[in-house]
Order: structure tokens, then C-alpha cells, then sequence
């Protein structure tokens, strides 16, 4: 490690994940992507609550499956979510009788999972690992803001919690995608207070993390074919861009958010997508079948996190904000 950043010297590799996602986010080009989209946001269950629980571990299963293997063969489960006490992911791996690990970084979960999950296999302690996280959108809602039964506006600068989840089946060995680097953010608070507004919130933490991937390794952004981020949106997106810019760095030529993006066909989502489920959906339908069909050889994935609860902004705390950064490659 030097600094902020692990290098993974025996590449732990990506060989399997497995996607879910709400009506709303099937709409949009991700729904091409995803292995299985839900025709009700319920998922069959009397809660949303209990809905994302069943989403997770229906990732979890999935990339298990999809990787050719048994539950008994995995070592262990990393994974979290945006819920109390990260419930879903608790709740999801005691179907699975394997070692786990409940991580929190709220959106950035899905980062810190790989990371975690990472350095575990390249320490040579286990050969198969899930990481996994998500969200829904209506727990969200009823947790950090109102109920929907409220029916209250949201505001132009807000974004709308995907409804989905993903995971990612990680490997010692094997064809895949390779995880070469981890750059471990810090907690970066520019005082924001808006609970709407977490684009503008996770940008400096974003900015942060990118600019200390890129000193301590010493690289430039030509070196990735996208530099993706988890869930600024739109109005995100471009302060993260102006946050690099005043610091020498030009991230725009190769930029994305999967905020931006999750609902790029949906004109009333005002900044775009975010929860933990934002990145955890994108990245392991679009980007990883982009990457395994050789459209993409290079990618600097980080996501980001706001780590706010209600209790601290009824306090009237500012938002803590935190970004991971994983480099994946084929």
C-alpha cells in the first residue's frame, strides 16, 4: 500500500455477476443489460423493505450461479445497503451459511465491497468472494426523507434511488475482469445541509479520492477509457468536473456517472439516479458486458457515498461524503 492505494499484485478477478432492477430503471438503456428485470417494484413481498432484502440476495445467488459454483464453495460475502443497521445484507446472508462481512459506505458500498472482497483473495485468505450491494427506492424515501404516502415535491436538484441491486462474483484465478488497484477514500465535507442535493455533496469527496488515485500512481486520465463514477448526477457530474479542472486535472474526455446515465431515457428524474443500487447495477450489466466483449480494455470505477443519517440532519449536521476507487481491467 503507498498512501491511499493497494496494489493487488495476484489480480483478483471479476468471472461472474448478476444484476436486478425496478420498472423505472429497465426503461432506460441499462434495462438491455440487466439479467433480470422486475415487472413489480414489490418483488412479490408485503414490504419494500423486504423486497430489497430478496433483490440482494438474488444477486448474491445469482453470481454464485453464474460463476458455476456452489453456495458451499464461496468463503465469503461482502456486502452492504442503505437501510438500518445495513439489514438487507445481514438479512440476505443468513440464507447463505458463509462467512460475512457487513461493510458500509452507503452509494459507495458497491466500491468498498470490491475492495474489501480484494484484498482478502490477493492476501491469499480465500479463492471465491461476493460482493455485493443495493437499494430501493421507496425504503430510501421512507428512511432518509418522507413517505411516499406524503405524495411531497421533490426538488429540481434532486435524484431519484434506483430501485436494483448487483453482485459480483470474485476469484484468485480465472477469465474475467481484472482488479489490479484500490484507492481507499477519506471522509471530505464541504458543509452542504440539503439532504436533496447529493450530487453536490459526494462531488468533493469524488474529487478527492480521483485526485489521489492519480498522484499516488502517477498515471492520467488517457490511461482509462472511463473514469466512472457512482452517483453524482447531472448536476454532480459537472462540479466534479470543475473540482478537477481547478486542480489540473481534465477528467472530462472520459468521464461518466451511472447516475447520469441509469435514466438517460426518463425526462422527470431531474439529476438522474443514485443509491447504493445506482453503481451496483451498472457496473455489473453495462459496464461488465462492455468490458468482457472488448468495448471497454480499462476503467477507474468509483463510487461514491453520502454518510448522513436523519437523526444527524435533524441535528442540522452538514453531509460527510466518501468515494472508493477500484481499477478494473481486461
Amino acid at each position: 500500500m503507498k498512501h491511499q492505494t493497494i496494489y493487488f499484485k495476484k489480480c483478483p478477478t471479476i468471472i461472474a455477476t448478476s444484476t436486478i432492477a425496478g420498472t423505472k430503471e429497465c426503461q432506460g438503456i441499462i434495462g438491455r443489460y440487466v439479467e433480470t428485470a422486475l415487472s413489480d417494484d414489490m418483488f412479490g413481498e408485503s414490504t419494500y423493505e423486504k423486497a430489497e432484502c430478496k433483490m440482494l440476495s438474488h444477486v448474491i445467488d445469482g453470481a454464485i450461479t453464474n460463476a458455476g459454483l456452489k453456495r458451499h464453495e464461496v468463503d465469503m460475502i461482502v456486502s452492504g445497503d442503505l437501510l438500518n443497521q445495513i439489514v438487507s445484507a445481514s438479512f440476505a446472508a443468513r440464507d447463505f451459511s458463509v462467512p460475512f462481512l457487513g461493510v458500509y459506505g452507503a452509494c459507495s458500498t458497491m466500491a468498498e465491497s470490491i475492495a474489501v472482497a480484494s484484498t482478502f483473495i490477493d492476501g491469499g485468505y480465500c479463492d471465491y468472494a461476493v460482493a455485493a450491494t443495493g437499494s430501493h427506492f421507496a425504503s430510501a424515501e421512507r428512511q432518509y426523507r418522507y413517505p411516499l404516502e406524503l405524495g411531497c415535491t421533490r426538488p429540481p436538484q434532486s435524484q431519484w434511488t434506483v430501485t436494483g441491486a448487483g453482485g459480483a462474483l470474485i476469484a484468485s484465478k480465472g477469465d474475467g475482469i481484472k482488479i489490479t488497484a484500490a484507492t481507499l477514500g477519506k471522509v471530505v465535507d464541504y458543509g452542504i445541509t440539503d439532504v436533496n442535493n447529493m450530487g453536490a455533496a459526494m462531488a468533493p469527496a469524488a474529487t478527492d479520492t480521483i485526485l489521489t488515485h492519480f498522484r499516488e500512481t502517477g498515471e492520467s486520465p488517457e490511461k482509462y477509457d472511463l473514469i466512472v463514477t457512482g452517483d453524482l448526477g447531472a448536476l454532480g457530474s459537472r462540479i466534479l468536473k470543475d473540482l478537477c479542472w481547478e486542480k489540473g486535472l481534465d477528467i472530462s474526455e472520459n468521464h461518466i456517472d451511472c447516475g447520469e446515465i441509469i435514466y438517460n431515457v426518463i425526462e422527470d428524474e431531474f439529476q438522474g439516479g443514485s443509491g447504493a443500487g445506482c453503481s451496483a447495477v451498472v457496473l455489473n450489466s453495462y459496464l461488465h458486458s462492455k468490458m468482457m466483449t472488448g468495448g471497454l480494455k480499462r476503467i477507474l470505477f468509483v463510487a461514491t457515498g453520502a454518510l448522513l443519517s436523519t437523526v444527524t440532519s435533524g441535528q442540522g449536521e452538514s453531509i460527510p461524503c466518501i468515494a472508493h476507487a477500484v481499477v478494473l481491467e481486461r
